[in-house]
């Protein structure tokens, strides 16, 4: 009989910790929605405000203000890093593939909003996820509940980015690759490229398509998973050492977020060689397949879950970081 209350104590001992180890990982990260809501109650109704404002003014700038998000978290996790500036040109933002990055003088605007309601609250990357969601609802997708709590890092180096942004001529292996090390599946993955749906491309990320693809120099040299007749539209517009235009990424609704990202890439439409690489496996491409076409409630509801996701790489929480004032220097 004693030696059965002592099992049965022992397993409930392992029990319990295992419950406070499952309860410790839960709140590891720090993050909450409405981490706000005493420190700064108006914090999220400012920002919302300010994006509704600048999105109806330049519908454009959504694209460019979710993309901030991405090239934030993908290089040091998800702390305002891709805010800073360096005066000698060493920070994430002056890699090539942030060069084309835009927006800058709206997260200051937000951050200026809120240091006026609640100095010293709210961190500037909170700033980022919170305008990254809002731009998305501005242009006809979903809402989600953002989770905050995130404090800014000191640190911005471009190597960093170098080595850590998805380049657009990535294959899917790469791509898998990619998000697995930040801890993303291949579901978070195909949504959260889902995201093209609103923005431009530069020239100069998908050039290679156009024009010498193999190296064999001849005029039809081109990427054989491109529509030839894209490719056709797309030489009116790119050329071999000709400026660096832009297209729209979802031609037709690119200031509009829907679904028909899917269906373009099906379409084998997709600008960047990393758009064409979600038919190369077998669950990208089925996800693409069952969402180009009608109703896009899964696809939204898919698109919050993986951007709460994504908000939560590399965060600093708790006394880790800072709270700058200033969301392009360290204070």
């Amino acid at each position: 009989m004693a030696s059965t209350s002592k099992s049965v104590a022992f397993f409930l001992f392992k029990l319990l910790l295992v419950t406070l180890v499952l309860i410790g990982s839960a709140n590891a990260k720090g993050l909450k929605v409405g981490f706000y809501r005493k420190s700064c109650p108006n914090a999220e109704l400012i920002v919302k405000d300010i994006i509704h404002d600048v999105i109806s003014v330049a519908p454009s700038l959504s694209g460019p203000l979710l993309r901030l998000h991405f090239h934030d978290c993908f290089v040091r996790g998800c702390e305002g890093s891709v805010l800073l500036n360096s005066s000698t040109h060493q920070a994430e933002k002056d890699a090539p593939p942030n060069l084309t990055l835009r927006g800058f003088q709206i997260i200051d605007r937000v951050k200026t909003a809120l240091e006026n309601a609640c100095p010293g609250v709210v961190s500037c990357a909170d700033i980022v996820a919170l305008v990254a969601r809002d731009v998305v609802t501005e242009s006809q997708g979903p809402t989600w509940d953002v989770e905050t709590g995130r404090r800014d890092g000191v640190v911005s180096n471009i190597t960093e980015a170098l080595e850590n942004l998805i380049p657009p001529f990535a294959n899917i292996t790469d791509l898998k690759a990619a998000f697995k090390r930040k801890g993303l599946s291949v579901k978070d993955l195909v949504v959260l490229s889902g995201g093209h749906t609103i923005g431009i491309g530069h020239c100069n990320a998908f050039i290679n398509r156009l024009y010498n693809f193999t190296g064999k120099g001849t005029s039809n040299d081109t990427d054989p998973t491109l529509d030839s007749n894209y490719i056709a539209r797309l030489r009116k517009i790119c050329f071999p050492n000709g400026p660096n235009n832009f297209v729209e990424m979802d031609p037709g609704s690119f200031e509009t977020f829907d679904q028909h990202y899917y269906q373009i890439v099906s379409k084998r439409r997709g600008l960047f060689q990393s758009d064409a690489a979600l038919l190369d496996d077998p669950e990208t491409k089925a996800y693409v397949e069952s969402h180009k076409t009608g109703n896009p409630k899964a696809f939204f509801d898919n698109f919050g879950v993986s951007m709460v996701n994504m908000g939560r790489i590399g965060v600093l929480t708790g006394n880790a970081g800072q709270i700058r004032k200033v969301c392009s220097k360290v204070n």
